[in-house]
């Protein structure tokens, strides 16, 4: 069974960081473009970060370019999202995707607030 768990999310100060992992299960996450997408209260979804296949270069957001950070460890089967300086406005539920396609787990929340 294909599966994607999200985990590491909490409750965090204005330039505060936390680290977002997402394991993968019934496949290998380095055999696919994945990408970090999230979704703000009331808002639609939003893509963050994307990680290729193979090469692992990644891209970001503008919106968090220079503030988070994805990586990949093949031997977890794991994927990473380090976000630092962050803002009131990364307030969202976090959810690691193949690229393209749509969110079928939990997700994690993050919530930025003093």
């Amino acid at each position: 069974e294909v599966q994607l768990v999200e985990s590491g999310g909490g409750l965090v100060q204005p330039g505060g960081s936390l680290r977002l992992s997402c394991t993968a299960s019934g496949f290998t996450l380095s055999n696919y473009a994945m990408s970090w997408v999230r979704q703000a209260p009331g808002k639609g979804l939003e893509w963050v970060s994307i990680i290729y296949a193979g090469v692992s270069s990644t891209r970001y957001a503008d919106s968090v370019k220079g503030r988070f950070t994805m990586s990949r460890d093949n031997a977890k089967n794991t994927l990473y999202l380090q976000m630092n300086s962050l803002k009131p406005e990364d307030t969202a539920v976090y959810y690691c995707v193949k690229n393209g396609e749509r969110p079928e787990g939990q997700g994690t929340q993050v919530t930025v607030s003093s």
